[in-house]
């Protein structure tokens, strides 16, 4: 069921989606050849309980870390480590955060130094296919509307979709109803209605959209091993234009 947020349960989720913005922007100052993937964890975990908030992934479900950090072929959900970050990479970190038990969560795919071409169109499709799926999240349009102009945006930029994994409603609860795909025909699901919150994310591929998930029981990869980015924000449906809550 779609809950509809009061206008305080708004101000928590803006407070939570702050924390996770600014941990973004101190990591892409980070990010760079030579660091780890756990010293990326570290940094966004003393910054969200420096603001007074807790990281929303730690636990949850049994996650080991704060940040979700996944290199090049990796999709989502990749566990920090001594991995270190190489020149010529690109890396998707997803963080969480709840302020007064209200949640924010948002995904920036960032390049590591100087990256390839195809790769740099990859993040630049991924990144504008959010920002398209965002602008059909208004008040009247259907679920699927969101789901439609983001696949027919990626897939005409020669990019995939991943179909295993989606977006979401979110509130009070890291992953709400209802789940908001990055594919499928326009004009169907519920009405989307002022006061509904979601968390719009494409996974956008550079070859199939098909992935697996390794031994580790956590970390999605591309089947065929090309890369993969990844974008989110936590929006709020308003009587207006969407607003974007994971944002400074």
């Amino acid at each position: 069921m779609i809950t509809l947020k009061s206008e305080k349960e708004l101000v928590y989720m803006r407070d939570a989606g702050r924390v996770v913005a600014g941990a973004h922007q101190e990591l892409a100052k980070a990010v760079k050849p030579g660091i780890t993937t756990a010293e990326l964890d570290r940094l966004a975990e003393d910054f969200i309980l420096a603001k007074g908030a807790r990281p929303a992934f730690k636990g949850l479900y049994g996650f080991p870390a704060t940040i979700c950090v996944s290199p090049n072929e990796q999709v989502v959900h990749g566990i920090p480590g001594l991995r270190v970050l190489e020149n010529g990479d690109i890396i998707s970190i997803d963080i969480g955060s709840e302020i007064n038990g209200y949640f924010g969560d948002s995904a920036v795919t960032l390049p590591v130094g100087e990256i390839t071409a195809g790769a740099a169109k990859l993040l630049e499709v991924t990144e504008s296919a959010l920002y398209t799926g965002i602008e059909k999240a208004v008040d009247g349009n259907r679920l699927s509307d969101i789901s439609h102009t983001v696949q027919k945006y990626v897939e005409s930029s020669g990019f995939s979709v991943v179909r295993d994994y989606v977006g979401h409603g979110i509130g009070s609860s890291m992953h709400e109803e209802p789940q908001v795909p990055n594919f499928g025909r326009p004009g169907r699901g519920p009405r989307l209605k002022a006061g509904m919150t979601l968390a719009i994310e494409p996974m956008v591929n550079m070859g199939t959209h098909e992935v697996r998930t390794l031994p580790d029981n956590w970390t999605v990869v591309t089947r065929d091993l090309k890369l993969s980015a990844h974008f989110e924000h936590t929006i709020a449906i308003t009587a207006h234009e969407p607003e974007i809550l994971t944002r400074l």
